[in-house]
């Protein structure tokens, strides 16, 4: 297992997540709500840059390595359903769309491990409809976090899961996509199941 600097970004953002979990947990008399908001909100955003950094780091250093490309996902998915199931336990989104995204998150990834065992990894490469999935998540999961008004007059917690809709729309649309892509690998291919 390879060790440099995009790796260790990467496991940091991993080692993040019961800190992140716990500081909304934590006694009033030792920390706030609106200070846990605000805490839990920044290190969410500090994983979401750490996610682009290490990938940008490992492409310019030369430090890409196939561990590399299996770990950073599943710390970006792991961050995403620790997440959503944290604000459906504060009552910040509802369970059901919190279940379409990981459902959908587990479903691409076991989708693309398949596909990379035929050879055809690139079919179910992430393409735009994704990365708008993940900017829409990222946004709401961001706001729904921060739970204050940023705009007077303008609920945070309604505009988060706006966003939240949005997200679980290009989740399913997203899915679809990968979905009929790879369908299209398997025409003509004979599947072993």
């Amino acid at each position: 297992m390879p060790f440099n600097l995009p790796i260790f970004l990467t496991w940091l953002r991993v080692a993040l997540i019961p800190i992140f979990v716990a500081i909304f947990f934590l006694p009033p008399e030792l920390m706030s709500s609106r200070v846990a908001n605000v805490t839990g909100a920044t290190l969410f955003a500090l994983a979401a840059v750490t996610d682009w950094l290490d990938g940008f780091l490992a492409r310019r250093l030369g430090q890409t390595s196939a561990f590399g490309a299996f770990l950073d996902p599943v710390a970006d998915k792991l961050i995403v359903a620790a997440s959503l199931i944290l604000l459906v336990e504060l009552g910040r989104t509802e369970g059901w769309m919190a279940m379409i995204i990981i459902g959908r998150e587990i479903t691409i990834s076991a989708l693309r491990e398949w596909m990379a065992e035929m050879g055809a990894r690139k079919s179910v490469a992430v393409a735009t409809i994704g990365k708008l999935k993940t900017a829409a998540q990222m946004f709401a999961i961001l706001l729904l976090l921060y739970a204050a008004p940023i705009v007077p007059g303008i609920s945070t917690l309604a505009l988060g899961n706006i966003f939240m809709v949005v997200a679980v729309i290009l989740t399913l649309w997203s899915m679809v996509y990968y979905l009929r892509m790879a369908a299209h690998e398997f025409s003509g291919k004979k599947i072993d199941v």
